[in-house]
């Protein structure tokens, strides 16, 4: 990192940095079970002496060393398996109403104030693109830009249909119902990952709606660019300056070419964005969120969590959690 000609080239400068990070990351989880090595056999070598109270402290620290070690070489093992290249990443994140109607649009707003909430709980920042509101105070849609460490490393598997059962506000006879969303993480990508040429795309601007005062609805601040060779449209209007406006926007198709390029590469095994996403027909889902009886489960590693409640306020970590271990075990990964 000292290097001049690093220093002096900002992409690989930031590449070495992350890489450094990285590598900073398993030398600590080494360390950690060196020092846990070597007090484990300093233990069982106090097994031995003939001092009955050493015995009984080699003992207990053998007890609780012997778990200690065997954690920190299966998180060894895990840091050590081929590292996903995008997983340090910011992401762009997509939540669009599926099945039912005004009840989607509000099961919407909360699961995108569910991420808000945990980004929040990680220190990461959270810019909106655009968003839809519905009628009922909900969202039809919201695209924003996630942004921090390893942001994609953690939200990579939430990609899919999204279903709710609870009695919404309007049900007089109070009968479930279910309604779906669909949620889409995509890795963010840099110019150096995307190159977009400017004969291949077309930018129209246009006055903003919703709220945001005069000048925002007054003025051609909102950008609408699309992208011809494969007809990908992105509008941007949440900043009140068009070159903000247009740079959000740019940062957004680039991801979703982006998207495009690893659907391609990744169609033999079934990692496309639509497969993961689907029609938002009910029957087609990821995860359930069941609000009578508390309960949340994800269906693709049959995890049920009695503390919807908790989850639906950010936390989410031992979801995540469940997920990374599941998709990242060794034998998987083998």
């Amino acid at each position: 990192m000292a290097d001049p000609a690093v220093i002096a080239d900002p992409d690989l400068y930031r590449k070495t940095t992350k890489s450094q990070s990285e590598l900073n990351e398993l030398v600590t989880k080494f360390r950690e079970w060196k020092k846990a090595h070597a007090e484990l056999v300093g233990a069982r070598q106090m097994v031995d002496e003939s001092d009955p109270d050493l015995r009984s402290m080699a003992e207990a620290e053998i007890l609780r060393l012997e778990p200690e070690l065997a954690q920190f070489e299966e998180e060894l093992r895990v840091m050590l398996l081929p590292k996903d290249p995008n997983d340090e990443k910011d992401v762009i994140l997509e939540i669009r109403k599926g099945a039912g109607g005004d009840e989607a649009s509000l099961f919407a707003g909360e699961v995108f104030r569910m991420y808000t909430r945990y980004a929040e709980e990680q220190g990461w920042k959270v810019e909106v693109t655009s968003a839809s509101e519905s009628s009922v105070g909900g969202l039809n849609e919201v695209i924003a830009m996630v942004s921090g460490h390893r942001v994609y490393s953690r939200l990579k598997y939430e990609s899919g249909v999204h279903r709710v059962q609870r009695v919404p506000a309007t049900e007089t006879q109070g009968r479930v119902h279910t309604s779906t969303i669909t949620v889409v993480v995509m890795p963010e990508a840099d110019e150096v990952d995307v190159k977009i040429e400017e004969k291949d795309i077309r930018i129209d601007t246009f006055c903003s709606s919703g709220p945001g005062g005069q000048s925002v609805n007054t003025t051609y601040s909102a950008v609408r660019i699309t992208h011809l060779p494969t007809n990908t449209v992105v509008s941007c209007q949440d900043e009140k300056s068009q070159i903000k406006n247009r740079a959000k926007a740019m940062q957004v198709l680039r991801s979703r070419l982006y998207q495009m390029e690893l659907e391609k590469q990744q169609a033999a095994i079934g990692a496309e964005r639509k497969s993961m996403v689907g029609t938002g027909d009910r029957s087609e889902k990821i995860r359930t969120y069941n609000f009578p009886q508390n309960r949340l489960t994800d269906h693709r590693i049959g995890l049920t969590l009695h503390q919807l409640d908790l989850i639906m306020e950010g936390r989410l970590q031992s979801v995540i959690d469940a997920l990374t271990a599941h998709y990242q075990a060794p034998d998987r990964a083998a």
